[in-house]
């Protein structure tokens, strides 16, 4: 026994130094390569095992690591993964870099990537490339920033804007992208006494927006993913960095850039001495009477130069492990309308912890908005535009506020007339007050014992509370009530909830050649709303009160799985797969499935010779969709309480009745499919790289609103899923650097886009009659609606007759073409003509800085778009300018231009249909940065001109126009803007 003894402790000896050869200990120091200093709770793995540790407070760590081992893998929060070869040497020490300066890691749906290995079109644009000037709403910072995306903002202060991803998706559905903040799924619908949603986001806490495009990279978030993903990131702190001030402010003023086409004064009479001409032996024509002897610019009289102002301040870097960012922000505008004016006041709150080794991280968010506004009138828009320019503005011996006022023999308003533009503005007190605020964490935490494995757990609430009132007094002429008083007395109050809870499971291994990642999920998402109003006349009279509240609540349930294959790190494959459930449907259609598949491969890879990389990516894809444009319970049959007035009496007791709403119990998802192929490349040294895509989108049971067959339903129009619509597309983004030197660095971007759509099947069953579904409402005659959705064509087509001219190019009023040749000018013989959709859509931004001097530009422009001016087919008439109820109106110049009498021989005229392409300038910055003010300051003084012209043959005011039909369109501001931020 003894002797064995022996024989173990000498094998076990000699064993020892082979142990020791098998394993060795690796030490260094982990630092910010900023600041130099150590990063506490950065982890350091040995790729392709499972060992590894954590830095202590000063940086340092200790791994022990196999013999064959080849790479160390440092991670940190906030800063780029690095990964380093093990070479002879047992002291490592890595600086990191902030991901803020590498682009590489892109945001994804529940989760990130590195950009070369995402197979789907998922395309990022950074703070350092934002549009500048005086941005209030986030969705100012990405316009004309990614090929395929369309914002058309709203020129009042603080407005919201209609957002588009590859053109239109639904025709009776929301468009609308899904917007995702840091997280949170939102709802895109504001609150009462909103302006915009988004006003909740300070355009100054945004790091970066990422946009899904194609089905492959959008289907992991499933509902509502037909119209886009856009997700924003707001900054954080970073550890390793001391604390940090920063302060950015600007003042800005803003004018009108063009105003519409009117008659002045004296045109104006000219005008009216033409039509009713004096004639010898015979009366007066009764509208020369009316003439005033005034010289009035009704335009100027409502418009206004714009001031505004912003400022915001940031605190941010790290305390032990707790990296921070905090900000508040202020916000004053005028809009270029009299009157109209918005105050808004935000706060922001990142932390972003780690705690045991770095293995579980938080992050924890909240943003809060209070915004109080006053809301214009718009309908001094029009009124500006029609009000006799020979009348005063004022007038002494008005009774109704001292404002120039058309009345009727009696003295009471002439209702017919328009309203004094200038009363209407200063009459009309519409205030709200809105409160919104989002407190959303997230937990992640890599398992101990298998550090391959994370659990990610992400709760979130969205609040949004609008309160407001409409006051204008009883004197009011627009308000009038010869009865009752008249003037208004109306208070609103509202309040919306996004409740949201996301969990999942994240795998990821290497396994040789073999890269997995799989995971999988479940979201529950609760909105509710809940409202009341009461409107009643200035005095309150209970005839003339109305009151109530409308609650509503709808749930999204999901379930979710992604799984992540790459193979020698060379070819990508990604498949998803998401069930979803709304309570919108009923319980036989509400759960809709939506899988995807991408494939890519890298063709080349760190090929300095010429490319750098070269990647091919294909998709396809399936997204639904389930929003009614608020209504709620579209499946249910529903009752609604009547009117007052609309009592029935039992003797001497008035009962309410109830009235019963129409429904479809059959309603269900609607689906897009979508197929993309796309080529990334790299040149020289990704000293330029884009992208280059095409993709088809075809949408199957489209919601659409729609006739029912009569006695079929509760009422004669209603929501169904019987239409079927395709999108084709192709796309280029381009990025370059043309000079990068020590003191010289020049970037420039740009995309284009081309975009068609076309209606396949608008009834259960196609009718080869059926002109189609009447939409497009315009002013100019009851009901009339000058767009079309029809079958072969593209949504909201211009339906209008063909006009005629004579050789010499003179317009014929009321001649137009005999289409179908039989005989007979009707109906049948409007034909579709043109959409408000562009064709090709293009963005350009260049950023040069030379030393402390930088300038930069963005624009961008819109081609083979068409507007219809109803501003001239409402106004561009000379019958208008005498009303038989004794009162004179304004004309557009196009009815002297066209010597135009009848509008009814206008509204539907072709002619009216312009060209409306434009090349539009967002922005020209300069500004100068002056280095280590008192040995440790930055500070940069900046001037921006924003939207300083644009170039368009379009007659109208804007040819930026959502819908495609001009009328009291809110004219967009040039604004001059300057500036000044500092850090220390």
């Amino acid at each position: 026994m003894k002797h064995t003894n022996n024989i173990l402790i000498l094998m076990t000896l000699l064993a020892l130094p082979s142990f020791l050869l098998g394993q060795r200990v690796i030490t260094g120091k982990v630092t910010d390569s900023e600041t130099g200093e150590g990063l506490i709770g950065a982890t350091v793995r040995v790729v392709g095992t499972s060992a590894g540790a954590a830095t202590d407070f000063d940086g340092n760590y200790r791994v022990s690591v196999p013999e064959d081992a080849r790479e160390l893998s440092f991670n940190y929060t906030g800063f780029a993964e690095k990964v380093v070869p093990i070479g002879p040497g047992n002291v490592i020490d890595v600086a990191m870099t902030t991901n803020a300066e590498l682009q590489e890691v892109i945001v994804i749906g529940y989760g990130t990537v590195k950009r070369e290995d995402a197979t789907g079109l998922v395309q990022s644009v950074s703070s350092g490339s934002f549009n500048k000037g005086a941005i209030t709403g986030p969705q100012e910072l990405l316009a004309g920033k990614v090929a395929g995306v369309v914002i058309t903002s709203d020129g009042s202060p603080g407005g919201g804007a209609k957002i588009r991803v590859r053109g239109e998706s639904s025709i009776s559905g929301s468009n609308d992208p899904l917007i995702v903040v840091d997280g949170i799924p939102l709802d895109n619908n504001g609150v009462s006494g909103s302006r915009n949603a988004l006003n909740l986001l300070n355009p100054n806490d945004i790091e970066t927006f990422t946009v899904l495009k194609d089905a492959s990279a959008a289907a992991i978030y499933g509902n509502r993913a037909s119209g886009g993903v856009i997700i924003i990131t707001t900054k954080k702190g970073k550890l390793g960095k001391k604390i940090g001030i920063g302060y950015n402010g600007n003042v800005s003023f803003g004018q009108i850039a063009s105003r519409v086409d009117v008659l002045t004064a004296d045109e104006f009479r000219a005008a009216v001495l033409a039509k009713y001409p004096t004639e010898p032996g015979s009366p007066d024509h009764p509208a020369l009477a009316l003439l005033g002897t005034e010289n009035t610019n009704w335009q100027d009289e409502i418009y206004q130069a714009a001031f505004g102002q912003d400022h915001n301040v940031s605190v941010s870097g790290g305390v032990a492990s707790i990296p921070y960012r905090a900000s508040l922000g202020y916000t004053t505008k005028e809009g270029l309308l009299k009157t109209d004016f918005f105050k808004r006041y935000t706060a922001a709150v990142n932390l972003s912890p780690s705690f045991i080794k770095n293995t579980l991280q938080f992050n924890l968010h909240f943003k809060g908005m209070r915004s109080d506004n006053h809301f214009a009138d718009r309908g001094a828009i029009g009124s500006a535009l029609s009000f006799d320019p020979t009348k005063p503005v004022r007038n002494a011996n008005s009774k109704y506020g001292g404002f120039t006022t058309w009345t009727i023999p009696n003295g009471n308003p002439n209702g017919l007339a328009p309203a004094n533009p200038v009363a209407l503005l200063e009459l009309r007190d519409d205030n709200s007050t809105v409160n919104h605020y989002i407190i959303n964490g997230s937990v992640d935490y890599r398992f101990g014992f298998f550090p391959d494995l994370r659990a990610n757990i992400t709760v979130g609430y969205d609040r949004a509370h609008g309160e407001g009132n409409i006051i204008v007094p009883n004197y009011a002429s627009f308000a009038f009530d010869a009865i009752n008083g008249g003037g208004v007395n109306n208070i609103y109050e509202q309040t919306r909830t996004n409740s949201v809870w996301e969990s999942y499971l994240n795998y990821k291994k290497k396994f040789g050649q073999h890269d997995v990642e799989l995971m999988g999920g479940y979201s529950w998402q609760h909105f509710e709303v809940d409202n009341y109003y009461k409107n009643s006349d200035a005095a309150g009279t209970a005839v003339e009160t109305t009151e109530g509240s409308d609650p509503a609540e709808n749930f999204l349930v999901s379930l979710y799985s992604r799984l992540n294959y790459g193979f020698q790190e060379r070819y990508l494959l990604t498949l998803s797969l998401r069930r979803d459930g709304t309570s919108r449907f009923g319980p036989d259609s509400r759960w809709g499935i939506f899988p995807a598949a991408a494939f890519a491969v890298k063709i080349l890879d760190n090929d300095h010779a010429y490319f750098d990389h070269l990647k091919l990516r294909t998709s396809w894809g399936i997204t639904g969709q389930q929003n009614l444009n608020n209504n709620y319970y579209p499946y249910l049959a529903r009752y609604t309480l009547g009117q007052p007035n609309a009592q029935y009496p039992f003797g001497d007791i008035f009962v309410p009745t109830y009235r019963p709403e129409g429904y479809n119990a059959a309603l269900k998802w609607e689906e897009t499919t979508s197929f993309n192929a796309g080529l990334d490349f790299g040149i020289v040294r990704d000293r330029l790289y884009g992208s280059f895509d095409v993709y088809q989108r075809n949408t199957k049971d489209l919601l659409n609103f729609v006739p029912f067959a009569a006695l079929s339903n509760l009422t004669n129009f209603g929501d169904a899923n019987v239409a079927e619509m395709t999108t084709k597309g192709v796309e280029l983004s381009l990025t370059g650097t043309p000079v990068h030197t020590q003191s010289i660095n020049w970037e420039m971007s740009a995309n284009a886009a081309y975009t068609t759509n076309e209606i396949t099947q608008l009834t259960l069953v196609n009718d080869p009659n059926y002109a189609g579904i009447l939409t497009g409402g315009i002013a100019g005659g009851v009901g009339s609606n000058i767009q079309i959705h029809s079958i072969g064509y593209s949504p909201s087509s211009f339906f209008v007759y063909e006009q005629l001219y004579d050789e010499n190019g003179t317009f014929l009023e009321g001649q137009y073409a005999d289409r179908n040749g039989d005989g007979v000018v009707n109906e049948q013989d409007k034909y579709r003509y043109k959409n408000p959709t562009p064709r090709w859509t293009f963005g350009l931004t260049s950023s040069l800085t030379i030393k402390n001097f930088d300038f930069s530009f963005a624009g961008r422009a819109n081609l083979g778009q068409y507007v219809y001016n109803n501003v001239q087919t409402d106004m561009g008439y000379l019958n208008r300018l005498f009303h038989p109820t004794q009162y004179l109106v304004n004309v557009n110049q196009s009815a002297v231009d066209l010597n135009a009498q009848d509008q009814a021989k206008l509204t539907f005229s072709d002619h009216f249909v312009k060209k409306a392409s434009f090349l539009r300038i967002d922005h020209i910055t300069v500004g100068y940065t002056f280095r280590k003010v008192l040995n440790k300051l930055d500070c940069r003084l900046y001037a921006t001109a924003q939207a300083p012209f644009v170039l368009t043959s379009y007659d109208g005011i804007d040819p930026e126009i959502g819908n495609g039909i001009d009328n009291n369109i809110y004219p967009r501001p040039r604004t001059y803007l300057v500036g000044f931020s500092i850090n220390f």
